[in-house]
């Protein structure tokens, strides 16, 4: 995949910006890993959930009429996971500790998911020109 070396280095950027960050997944929709920063021993399981997580995100955003899915934030005793649209074919999902800053969390995962959303749209322009 051409844009996964790209793709890793938003991730690693993301993880600089925000303190407490400990690890970021860019996955598929549909649940498979398109990168991850630092390597995550369970990346593909993150992933998978984070497709189940998705399908009931965007079921509750439809049914109770809130629109399109944007994020899904879970905070557990040791820290958040927090899921981000990142375009229409990928999302991102953060880890975290207990201490990030929440509002600078949603900051910044959102400007990496958008970057995110513009590199894979961009490498399906470049295979659709080839």
């Amino acid at each position: 995949m051409a844009h996964e070396a790209e793709v890793r280095e938003e991730l690693a950027r993301l993880r600089i910006r925000t303190a407490d960050v400990t690890a970021a997944v860019a996955a598929s929709v549909d649940g498979l890993v398109l990168a991850a920063d630092p390597p995550v021993a369970d990346a593909e399981g993150i992933a998978a959930l984070t497709a189940a997580a998705l399908g009931v995100g965007l079921r509750l955003a439809d049914s109770t009429g809130r629109g399109a899915f944007r994020e899904l934030l879970v905070h557990g005793e040791s820290g958040y996971v927090a899921t981000y649209a990142a375009g229409p074919t990928c999302v991102l999902t953060v880890l975290a500790g207990p201490r990030v800053n929440v509002g600078r969390l949603h900051m910044e995962a959102r400007r990496a998911g958008a970057r995110v959303a513009e590199l894979l749209d961009g490498a399906a322009v470049r295979q659709e020109d080839s």
